[in-house]
Formats: C-alpha cells, structure tokens, sequence
C-alpha cells in the first residue's frame, strides 16, 4: 500500500476543522441552534465536509489497495469493511452517515432541523471514531 501520506494528511486536516465546527454546534441549546438559520446552514456545510473528507480518504485508500470499486458513496464505507478496516456495526453506521450525505446534496430542503440537531448531538461519535480508526488502520496519526 503505497498511500500518499500529504493528501492523506490535507483530507484529514479538513475533516478535523469541520468535526471542530460540528463539535461547537453541538454544544449549544436546541433551540437556539433550530432557531438559527446560519447555525442550521453551517452545520449542513460542516457535516459534508466531513462527510466527503472521509469519503475521500476511503477512496484513495481503496484505490491504493486495489480493493474492488465502490458503486456508491455508501458502499465505500462497505468496502472498507470487507478490508476489515472498519467492523461490520461500525460499516453501518458509516453507510448511514453517506447516506445523509445524499439527503443534505440532494433534497436539502427536506433535512428537518430537529433531525440535524440530533445527528449532531448524538451521532458525531461515529465521525470522531472514523479518523481514530483510520489512523490505526494507516499506522498513522491523522
């Protein structure tokens, strides 16, 4: 596996910015974060951006692998696992995370507030680990 470790790198240093943005959101009152358009908007901008981040990251992984071509977003996250780089739950929990992706691009205007607060409350464990897991899998500190 000859990865490149710079654009590993790039696309981690981008995940964490957006997972520190994500991390801010979370902390603050239900309603003032569903009352507040720019926090909505920026939470759905932060959540992409982690979301392609490690959609990437996977992806030049699996290139690099010669692991089989993911069909979609949601199955980079299956190919992965198939590699035992994630385990079978945690692949899961990461084809959901895709799969919020394609809500956020695709039917953004049916992305209820009080459903976004709560992946951002609730869910974000699953991202933080993502990195964690990956770094461990590359033998890295991403």
């Amino acid at each position: 596996m000859a990865i490149n470790e710079d654009r590993v790198r790039k696309l981690s240093h981008e995940f964490k910015k957006a997972l520190t943005r994500l991390k801010a959101l979370s902390s603050l009152p239900k309603e003032d974060f569903v009352n507040d358009p720019d926090k909505v908007g920026s939470a759905k901008y932060h959540f992409l951006v982690a979301i392609e981040s490690a959609i990437d990251l996977c992806n030049h992984i699996i290139a690099k692998n010669n692991y089989r071509p993911p069909e979609d977003y949601a199955d980079t996250f299956r190919v992965m696992g198939e590699a035992k780089v994630f385990d079978g739950a945690f692949v899961k929990e990461l084809v959901s995370m895709a799969k919020f992706r394609n809500r956020l691009v695709h039917i953004y205007w049916a992305v209820d507030d009080e459903l976004l607060y709560n992946i951002l409350t609730v869910n974000l464990v699953d991202i933080e680990r993502f990195l964690k897991e990956l770094g461990t899998f590359l033998k890295m500190n991403i």
